[in-house]
């Protein structure tokens, strides 16, 4: 398995750990359970690190993929500084969450807050994710963000979209 392709497995790790971290948190809020709401912290740190795999990953991919043909350099550059916006986040993300799992039992008056803005941290994180491997995708998926007339002209001239 090469660098691309670990990039290509792990960058989903991001997007779906925090949205699968939002929904344990909001229950664990709901239902008043210190053990979900501790699960969602952890779920968020493996997502965290997850992100910095894909990080690290993704200079390797690119050099292995920017000399394809059809390769949309600017998707390249686009995805690049979008995902070194979304890196810090989660890194944020991971910070806090590990800090409030490990003070949970110092920090039980201002759970609640803590939770919520750990909530709206995540959200923040899910949508730099989501839209980071959105623009991954248009490297080398042609079909994202555009037209089918559009795409079929590319296409049949062999150009980048």
């Amino acid at each position: 398995m090469d660098p691309a392709h670990v990039h290509l497995i792990i960058t989903h790790l991001p997007i779906f750990g925090c949205f699968l971290g939002i929904i344990v948190l909001v229950y664990g809020l709901w239902s008043k359970s210190g053990t979900t709401i501790g699960a969602a912290y952890l779920v968020f740190l493996v997502s965290s690190i997850g992100g910095g795999i894909a990080y690290l990953t993704g200079e390797s991919a690119e050099e292995l993929v920017e000399h394809i043909r059809g390769i949309a350099k600017d998707s390249i550059k686009s995805h690049e500084e979008s995902a070194e916006i979304t890196i810090i986040a989660l890194a944020v993300l991971g910070i806090v969450s590990t800090t409030a799992l490990a003070f949970t039992s110092r920090l039980k008056k201002y759970s609640n807050e803590i939770a919520s803005f750990i909530v709206l941290l995540a959200l923040i994180c899910f949508f730099l994710a989501a839209r980071t491997g959105y623009l991954g995708g248009k490297i080398r998926h042609l079909e994202i963000g555009s037209d089918q007339r559009h795409l079929n002209a590319k296409l049949k001239t062999g150009r980048a979209i």
